[in-house]
C-alpha cells in the first residue's frame, strides 16, 4: 500500500458536483493498493497513520498525532500513486491492484483505520471520478509505502 498523508485544516471530496464527504482539521489520506498487499500491510499502515506525530504541541513542535488532537481522517482511493513513468511519457499503472483485489483491501483498511482512530473515517468512492479539495496545513505532506517501511 502506498499513501500520501496530508495534514489539513479542512478537506472535502465531491462526485458529480455533490459533496460526498468533508472533514475539519485532520488528515487527508490518498491511498493506492497493490496486488501483493495483505492484512499485515493494512495493520501496519493504519497504525502508522493514527500515530504519526505531525500535529503541533503547545510549544509549536510536531509532537502530537491525529489521535491525540482529536482530528478527522478522509481517505480517498488513488491508484495513480503507483504510476510508473520508466518507459515513455504515458504512465503505466500495472502495479496497482485490480478492483476485485483492491476494493476489499481498501474497505478493510478504512475499517481498521476507523477502529484505530476510535471514530468513523470519511471516504470518497472507490473508482469514481472525484474532485478533492483541501487546505494543506503547514504544508505537511508525507509519503508512506508499506513495502519500504521507512
Amino acid at each position: 500500500m502506498r499513501a500520501v498523508i496530508q495534514r489539513v485544516s479542512d478537506a472535502r471530496v465531491s462526485i458529480g458536483g455533490a459533496l460526498k464527504a468533508a472533514i475539519g482539521p485532520g488528515l487527508l489520506v490518498l491511498l493506492a493498493v497493490e496486488e501483493t498487499d495483505s492484512e499485515e500491510d493494512i495493520a501496519w499502515l493504519s497504525g502508522k497513520i493514527v500515530r504519526l506525530r505531525i500535529f503541533d504541541d503547545a510549544e509549536g513542535v510536531m509532537n502530537r498525532s491525529v489521535l491525540e488532537v482529536g482530528g478527522d481522517i478522509l481517505v480517498v482511493s488513488q491508484f495513480t500513486l503507483y504510476a510508473s513513468t520508466r518507459k515513455g511519457n504515458r504512465p503505466s499503472w500495472s502495479r496497482a491492484a485490480r478492483p476485485e483485489v483492491a476494493v476489499p483491501l481498501y474497505e478493510k483498511f478504512v475499517a481498521r483505520l476507523s477502529e484505530a482512530l476510535g471514530k468513523p473515517v470519511q471516504t470518497g468512492e472507490f473508482g469514481a471520478h472525484m474532485a478533492v479539495s483541501l487546505t494543506n496545513d503547514g504544508p505537511v505532506t508525507i509519503l508512506v509505502d508499506t513495502k519500504l517501511r521507512e
